[in-house]
This record gives structure tokens, sequence and C-alpha cells, in this order.
């Protein structure tokens, strides 16, 4: 694998320099947003020692952070990763299908996690049964724990009504594609049913025009539309450059990556000092 010890480019987030890049959680736990055949694969793949080798190279690569869902299994790899000498931030996702939010969320501020944000699945489906603000009562938990606060969602109208109503949140977690038009859960908390989910290009220019508008950091996730642009390099390129184009200076993204079949870490991290570095 090529390798830099290099820190990629850098923003004062929260108060804390974080890459411009972050490494996603998802291919980790299984969740493709394509397939169940390729979930299945992501799983097999990403064994504790796997997701380790993982972590430890996108820190080689220069990413200072990592974001990841919180159950029991990315708490035993975080564990690893840790004994392993790994130091990257830890942003963490509340696990939705966890029946006590508010355990949870002590439970990863006891991992000494740098922040945390309410699942955007989970926001998606307390705003469509009239229930958004419940989700405020966990925001309060995670500030009670000493911890940045964010929200994630697929529905840039959401965060809207949010940002209008000025919760307590330091950041933002702005979905590129709004995969809520549909009915639909995350894998883990539906038992692995899927449904085919849209992800409609127009949609990135109302995530970013929300980004721009915010004062709020932001942090753009699913840049790449879950792989769909990645069917070659200048896709991907595009889709990078794309996105730094139309978030905040002071915003970061997210972007999972899949170590199996290529350098995907190294790939990436190259393409995004070319693109900042000018």
């Amino acid at each position: 694998m090529t390798t830099t010890t290099a820190l990629l480019p850098t923003v004062d987030f929260c108060g804390t320099e974080l890459s411009r890049l972050i490494i996603g959680g998802n291919p980790i736990r299984g969740h493709s947003h394509i397939s169940p055949e390729l979930n299945e694969e992501m799983r097999d793949y990403h064994t504790v020692e796997n997701a380790v080798r993982t972590l430890l190279h996108a820190e080689e690569c220069g990413i200072n952070t990592m974001q990841s869902r919180a159950d029991d299994i990315m708490f035993e790899i975080l564990d690893a990763y840790r004994e392993a000498g790994g130091t990257m931030h830890w942003l963490a996702q509340t696990a939705s299908e966890n029946p006590d939010p508010f355990a949870n969320i002590r439970d990863i501020a006891a991992r000494d996690a740098w922040g945390i944000y309410w699942h955007g699945s989970m926001t998606d489906r307390l705003w469509k049964s009239g229930e958004i603000d419940k989700a405020e009562e966990y925001l309060k938990a995670m500030r009670d724990q000493g911890v940045k606060v964010g929200i994630a969602c697929h529905m840039p109208e959401v965060l809207r009504y949010i940002k209008d109503a000025g919760w307590d949140l330091d950041f933002y977690m702005v979905c590129f594609y709004n995969i809520a038009k549909i009915d639909r859960q995350s894998i883990l908390v539906s038992g692995g049913k899927m449904v085919e989910e849209p992800f409609d290009d127009p949609d990135r220019d109302i995530a970013c025009q929300f980004a721009r508008d915010t004062d709020k950091p932001c942090i753009a996730y699913k840049i790449l539309a879950a792989s769909r642009k990645c069917s070659s390099d200048d896709d991907v390129r595009g889709a990078f450059q794309y996105a730094f184009d139309n978030i905040k200076a002071g915003d970061i993204v997210n972007v999972g990556m899949f170590q199996k079949h290529t350098d995907q870490i190294a790939m990436n991290a190259q393409l995004v000092r070319e693109i900042l570095e000018g």
C-alpha cells in the first residue's frame, strides 16, 4: 500500500483540526446501499483485524478522523484500533437498534468520542411521524456528556427546520442525496431488508445550498452516491470536485472506503490533496 505520514489539508472544525476528508464506517458494518450481496462481502471482509488495518492505513494516508455507528461490533473494532496505537478522532453515530438511546450516548462518550450525532434515518422517521422534536432531547443528552453534538438527516427541509428552530448543536451531517423520498430504514435496523433507494443528482444542489446557508460547520456524506459515481477515475474526481466546490471552506467530507479490491484510501487521499492544494 502506498502511504504517507503527511496530514491532509485540515480545517478548524468546532475547535479541533480535522482533515477535510474523513473515513466513514458503512463498509466496515456491511452497509453498501447497493445490494445484499455486497453487504455480505463487506461484512465478511471486515474482521476485526482487517477493520483495524483499514483504519490504521487511513491514518497513514493523512486522515485524522473516523466516523462509524456505535454498536457492539464497532466498539470491539475501536478498542482493538486504540490498542494497536490508532489515534484518529472518533465521530460516532447513534445505533438506532439500541432500545435505550440515552444509554447508547453514555456508552459512546465513555469511549472518548470526539463527537456524537443522531442517526439520519431516525431523524427522517421522527419527521415523517410528526415527532421530530424528540430528537432534540437526544442532542441535549449528548451535550451533557461534553462531546461535540450533531444531527444527520437525508431531508434538507428537516435540517432547515432544525436550523430555524435554533437547536443547540455544533455541526450538521448533510447527505448529498435525499434517499428518504421513499419509506426506508437502515438495514441494521430493518434486519437486512433493502429497498431501491433514489440517488438523484439535483438533490446535491439543495444539500449544498443548505450547507452554505448555515453558519454551523457541515460534514457532507454520500458524495459518491454510495459508489454510483465510481465507474471511472474521472467520475470519482468529478464527485469530489463538486463537493469541495459547493460546500463551505470550513466543511469536510465523509467517505466510506472498501479496501478489499483496491487501495481506495490512498487514492482518495491523493485526490483530495490534488483538489485542495491546486
